[in-house]
């Protein structure tokens, strides 16, 4: 009964607001030429999705315009140009190129980090000094500082573009990555572990933009799915594979092989990247003639030479400074982002410390073996993918149902639905969890506990991802920069204190106690943003 009572009140508060978007869609409409181009932004959160719904809320000379999918049941949002350049036009294998590229590169900022993960016992060793020293001095202070080079990297963006922004992060962090391979003594190691994540991150805030440059409304939470599937899996791939390099070789090679694989991301930016962002608000979206050489054209977009002379027809310096300043403080995001900090954040902490738990030797742990501990990081990596596939289809059906249920209008709070699935995941992987490494249960209750927290984590970052995106569909590099801090912010600090906390009092306490406080949040924040969401996005949306 309480859940059909906040559905039906929920229903009740978005029917309200849109009535009064459909009077002043209506009365705009009848005062003036309805504008196919921004309609999507101007209407964040809700969107007419069906054909014949457009009819009635558009009138049938608006409706004949509107271009549909190739099936005709879904209304494209944002209206492709009639240009062929326009990435919305693009075929499928040159978007989905594009989206290959962007996840792959995705991977590197926490790949990366994650090497130091695998070599927590060798650099201690090397570096004769504790793992604890380790983690606190270079793992948590280059979690941090992933967080804030997305916040610089979108500022950029919005003024130069997305490939060359893309394309030098990914060089210099490909350079910092070598300086950490060669590190004599353990400052310069930590000084370029921090520049490499801080450099790095950049593809964890460009996918949102690529993904919302190439593709409709109504294929975006799938390509989400993929992209988020990126960098979500990545901090697991470093210790698996890294787990058993480092047994039998020095540490240094597992940097050596992640600056290889920088390099093949480097190389496949370019020489297949492509620039996504088209001004299709402008007059002419390229007002720049194109040079004649096709090799010339590329490599000035490579570079930065055609984003800086776009700049003059983009946003001012002072816009792209003070955006995310502009949007954080927005109630339903901010609320947002407290819940998948702590989501996500816990989860990082996992990551960080499990290696000390699944090492140390019993009674405080498993004590397991380099290759014994190598192994078991293959179980969050089986869980994302397992994750990535229960997302893409939920969402879909999420949007799918949503949409038939309002009308043939899509309501962004009902992305939110689908962390109901995933809170239930997360109390069971994370109690599990506390009381596999408490209570010394079987490795397969180990691996359970840990696969079924990471599936929810997955599951419900790509829902919050699909919903901050809908409620500010003009600010996409900002929401994917925020909700990147906000991970990373919720993150970096969890190893300082989850290892102590778990042998002082026990594992179960500190996980269990971990999962309360996402749950308590949920319970505040998501059945909130469902009742008073729509009102909320009325008043505060850009």
């Amino acid at each position: 009964m309480a859940m059909n009572d906040m559905k039906n009140a929920a229903t009740n508060s978005v029917e309200d607001v849109d009535e009064k978007l459909q009077d002043k869609d209506s009365s705009s409409h009848a005062g003036s030429e309805f504008d196919l181009v921004s309609y999507h932004e101007n209407n964040a959160g809700r969107l007419v999705i069906d054909p014949e719904e457009a009819k009635i809320e558009f009138g049938e000379h608006v409706a004949k315009k509107l271009k549909l999918s190739k099936d005709g049941t879904k209304v494209l949002w944002p209206q492709p140009t009639d240009d062929p350049e326009d990435p919305q036009n693009w075929s499928d294998f040159r978007k989905n190129l594009q989206l290959f590229i962007v996840t792959l590169a995705a991977i590197v900022p926490d790949f990366d980090s994650g090497i130091g993960i695998a070599d927590i016992f060798a650099l201690a060793t090397q570096y004769d000094t504790t793992t604890g020293h380790i983690n606190n001095l270079t793992s948590n202070w280059s979690i941090f500082l992933l967080g804030w080079g997305g916040i610089f990297a979108v500022m950029l963006m919005r003024r130069f573009g997305r490939l060359p922004v893309l394309f030098w992060s990914q060089v210099l962090a490909l350079g910092f990555l070598v300086g950490c391979t060669f590190a004599p003594n353990l400052n310069t190691f930590t000084a370029m572990r921090c520049l490499t994540a801080f450099f790095a991150t950049c593809p964890q805030v460009t996918g949102l933009y690529i993904v919302t440059d190439l593709f409709p409304f109504h294929l975006q939470a799938r390509k989400l799915n993929i992209w988020t599937m990126g960098f979500i899996i990545s901090p697991f791939l470093s210790p698996f594979i890294f787990g058993f390099v480092v047994a039998r070789i020095n540490w240094r090679w597992t940097y050596g092989i992640g600056s290889m694989y920088g390099a093949i991301v480097v190389a496949m930016i370019a020489f297949f990247g492509e620039e996504t962002m088209f001004d299709r608000k402008l007059p002419n979206p390229r007002p720049i003639p194109r040079p004649e050489s096709r090799l010339r054209y590329r490599l000035e977009t490579l570079i930065g030479i055609t984003g800086l002379r776009m700049a003059k027809y983009r946003d001012s310096w002072n816009q792209a400074v003070f955006a995310c300043l502009n949007v954080v403080w927005r109630p339903h995001l901010f609320a947002i982002l407290v819940f998948e900090a702590m989501v996500f954040g816990f989860s990082i902490g996992i990551n960080t410390t499990n290696a000390v738990f699944l090492g140390t030797p019993p009674p405080g742990g498993y004590g397991f073996s380099q290759f014994g501990i190598a192994g078991g990081y293959a179980t969050p990596i089986v869980a994302v993918l397992i994750g990535e596939v229960l997302g893409r289809y939920f969402n879909d059906w999420v949007m799918n149902i949503s949409i038939r249920r309002n009308g043939g209008v899509f309501i962004a709070e009902n992305r939110l639905w689908t962390c109901y699935i995933a809170m239930p995941l997360y109390i069971c992987g994370f109690v599990l969890l506390g009381a596999s490494f408490q209570k010394h249960l079987s490795v397969g209750a180990l691996v359970m506990g840990w696969g079924i927290a990471e599936v929810a984590v997955m599951i419900n970052t790509v829902a919050v991802y699909a919903y901050c995106n809908d409620c500010f569909p003009r600010m996409q590099g900002e929401i994917s920069a925020l909700i990147n801090l906000a991970r990373t912010l919720g993150g970096f600090s969890v190893a300082y204190f989850q290892v102590p906390w778990a042998m002082k009092n026990g594992a179960l306490q500190t996980f269990g106690v971990e999962a309360a406080i996402v749950v308590g949040l949920f319970l505040l924040i998501v059945p909130m943003l469902q009742l008073k969401g729509a009102v909320l996005r009325e008043r505060y949306s850009m």
